[in-house]
C-alpha cells in the first residue's frame, strides 16, 4: 500500500542515517509487505514473465520489485512518495531493464508507459482501490492484473449474484473481467501491520466480455444507479433510472428477458448488460429500442 494519492506540501524532513531504509508514512496509510510466501503468491499469480512487461503499482521499498527484476524482461514501477524513488532508483541503478515512474499512477496512461501488452502487480492503497483497480481497465488492458487489497474488497470483486457481498463493483469487474482470490493475507505479512485482512486477488480480461466496448460507461454508470435502489424491484428500478412509465419499462424488461419483479442484487452482468441495450438509443433511432 506505498502508492499514495493526493500527496500534499512537502516540508522538510531530516536526512536519514545512510544506509537506512524510508520509514513507513502513517499519514500516507503505507504498510509494506514483508511475508516472503505471500510475495512469491503475488508473483506466480502473474504467470511466466520472462521477457514480459511488467507494471508495479506502488513498489514501496522493493520487496516485490526484487522478485520481478529477476524474471521478467522490463520492469516499470511507479511511486509517488519521493523518498521511496530515491530508494528505488539507488537499489537499481544499473539495471537497463528497470524504470523507475514517479508519478501518481491515476494520472498516468499504463499502456503509453508498458505498451500494449504488459502485466501489472499492485499493493495498492485501500483507501482509492476501486479508482486503480478501474483506471487500469482502461484499453489496452493488462493481459493480467494480481492486486494486493483489502479482503472485504477483494471478496466483494470475485462475489457471485445474491451473495450478500454483490454488488456494483462485482458486476462492473465481472462483465470484462474474471476475477478469481488467490490468497487471503492476515495483518502480519506487513510492517507495520494494518487493522483489516488483505487478500491477493487475479483479475483476467474476459475473451468475450458480457458488455460492448462502447457501452461499458453506459453500463457502469446503470449498475451504480441499479444498485443505489438494491432493495426493489426491477420495474421499479428501471422507471426510476431511466425516468420510464410503468408500461414503457415492463416491455422493456420483456425485451431483456428479465423478470419485472427480481432485484438488482440477483441479476448477472450478462442480465445487466442485456437490459443496458434495450435501454440505450441507437443512433439511428433517436428513441430506445
Amino acid at each position: 500500500m506505498s502508492q499514495k494519492h493526493g500527496f500534499g506540501a512537502r516540508g522538510a524532513r531530516p536526512p536519514r542515517p545512510e544506509g537506512a531504509l524510508p520509514p513507513a508514512r502513517k499519514r500516507f496509510g503505507q504498510h509494506f509487505l514483508k511475508d516472503t510466501r505471500v510475495l512469491d503468491s503475488i508473483v506466480d499469480a502473474l504467470g511466466p514473465l520472462a521477457g514480459r512487461t511488467v507494471v508495479e503499482i506502488g513498489p514501496g521499498r522493493g520487496a516485490l520489485t526484487d522478485r520481478l527484476v529477476e524474471r521478467a524482461g522490463r520492469v516499470i514501477a511507479i511511486e509517488l512518495d519521493r523518498d521511496l524513488v530515491q530508494h528505488l532508483r539507488a537499489r537499481y541503478a544499473g539495471m537497463a531493464h528497470v524504470e523507475i515512474v514517479e508519478a501518481d499512477v491515476l494520472t498516468v496512461s499504463l499502456s503509453a508507459l508498458a505498451g500494449p501488452s504488459y502485466v501489472l502487480a499492485g499493493n495498492v492503497p485501500y483507501y482509492i482501490t476501486t479508482p486503480i483497480i478501474f483506471h487500469a481497465l482502461e484499453r489496452p488492458r493488462p493481459d493480467v492484473a494480481v492486486y494486493l487489497v483489502q479482503r472485504e474488497v477483494a471478496e466483494r470483486m470475485a462475489a457471485p449474484p445474491g451473495d450478500k457481498t454483490y454488488g456494483a463493483l462485482s458486476v462492473n469487474l465481472q462483465a470484462v473481467v474474471d476475477v478469481s482470490l488467490v490468497r487471503r493475507v492476515p495483518p502480519s505479512a506487513f510492517n507495520p501491520p494494518p487493522t483489516v485482512e488483505s487478500a491477493v486477488v487475479r483479475v483476467t480480461p474476459r475473451a468475450v466480455p458480457s458488455v460492448e466496448p462502447e457501452l461499458e460507461a453506459t453500463f457502469r454508470s446503470f449498475v451504480l444507479a441499479a444498485f443505489g435502489l438494491r432493495r426493489k424491484q426491477l420495474i421499479r428500478v428501471v422507471r426510476t433510472v431511466a425516468s420510464l412509465d410503468a408500461e414503457r419499462a415492463a416491455a422493456l424488461l420483456a425485451a431483456a428477458g428479465l423478470d419485472n419483479e427480481v432485484r438488482p442484487e440477483t441479476l448477472t452482468a450478462a442480465d445487466f448488460a442485456r437490459l443496458v441495450r434495450v435501454l440505450t438509443p441507437r443512433p439511428d433511432s433517436g428513441a430506445h429500442s
